[in-house]
């Protein structure tokens, strides 16, 4: 094979993150049948009741954010960004960690590849994986929030 050939063959780093996308994965779709059946099943208390979340679907974001709140939480702001956490012991709300754990698996796999491809001298790579990491953690950060 000539070096203008391209590989049909994985890197190390392509197969690690694939592993860990695939374990991942795995965890989170697992996670979010459990926490749904907690919720659905009514094991854990919800924040709004099962019987009336679908009368609030048919609402555009932000009146569906202001009609809880108004409703149900009660707060001095409308549940945004990573505000849900405060509502983890509910049923409701407990769906959110696979999400965000399915969310933030593709970090895990850029950040696990950086050594190798430093190891291996492929810089230019670890580098645009590093700012992946950087640029997707800014925005799972809510750091740059745009709108209301």
């Amino acid at each position: 094979m000539t070096e203008h050939q391209i590989s049909a063959q994985a890197t190390d780093e392509q197969l690690l993150y694939a592993n860990i996308l695939g374990k991942g994965m795995l965890v989170g779709l697992v996670l979010l049948f459990i926490t749904f059946a907690l919720y659905v099943f009514g094991i854990m208390p919800a924040v709004i009741p099962l019987t009336e979340i679908s009368g609030l679907w048919n609402q555009p974001v932000h009146e569906y954010l202001e009609a809880i709140n108004h409703n149900y939480l009660h707060w001095d702001k409308l549940p945004t960004g990573w505000s849900w956490v405060k509502l983890i012991g509910k049923g409701d709300f407990l769906n959110f960690i696979p999400v965000a754990i399915l969310s933030g698996v593709t970090i895990l796999c850029y950040l696990a590849i950086v050594p190798g491809l430093f190891k291996r001298g492929d810089k230019a790579y670890a580098i645009m994986a590093l700012a992946e990491v950087f640029i997707l953690s800014l925005a799972a950060s809510g750091l740059l929030a745009v709108g209301h």
